[in-house]
């Protein structure tokens, strides 16, 4: 005599694969959202370069001479100013003659120049930025 019938699924059988089904799209998911993620922050910090290194350009075109008398750190333009053409990226352009650098006190001033551009952004309600580094020098 059978006391339990052999048809169909019980309720424990279907809540176990509920559960099983319910983990692996939970995984999955979040594997998305990872891939996305790292996708839109490598994106981000691409673009973040592709300006930086277009401002350092355009400080190489400028020359040195429209930084001459700029010493101590001194701050291009404006602090964390917006990028124009670009919606969430800010600049900060930094000139430091080379006199100013520790060790170099006894060098000729205004005939060397560090600039320094840095591309600021925000990711995830963290601040991120890249900076580019160049030297100028005074052409003879």
């Amino acid at each position: 005599m059978k006391i339990r019938s052999e048809k169909g699924f019980t309720g424990i059988d279907i809540s176990i694969s509920v559960v099983i089904i319910f983990i692996f799209v939970s995984i999955i998911a979040m594997l998305i959202y990872q891939v996305n993620s790292t996708s839109k922050k490598i994106s981000l910090r691409s673009d973040a370069t592709y300006i930086a290194i277009n401002e350092i350009e355009q400080v190489k075109n400028n020359g040195i001479e429209s930084y001459i008398g700029l010493h101590d750190n001194s701050i291009v333009g404006t602090e964390n100013e917006e990028v124009s053409g670009t919606e969430g990226f800010y600049r900060t352009i930094t000139v430091l003659d080379y006199t100013d650098l520790e060790g170099n006190e006894d060098k000729i001033s205004d005939v060397v120049k560090k600039v320094t551009v840095k591309i600021s952004y925000m990711f995830q309600g963290e601040e991120q930025s890249v900076e580019i580094s160049t030297i100028l020098t005074k052409e003879s």
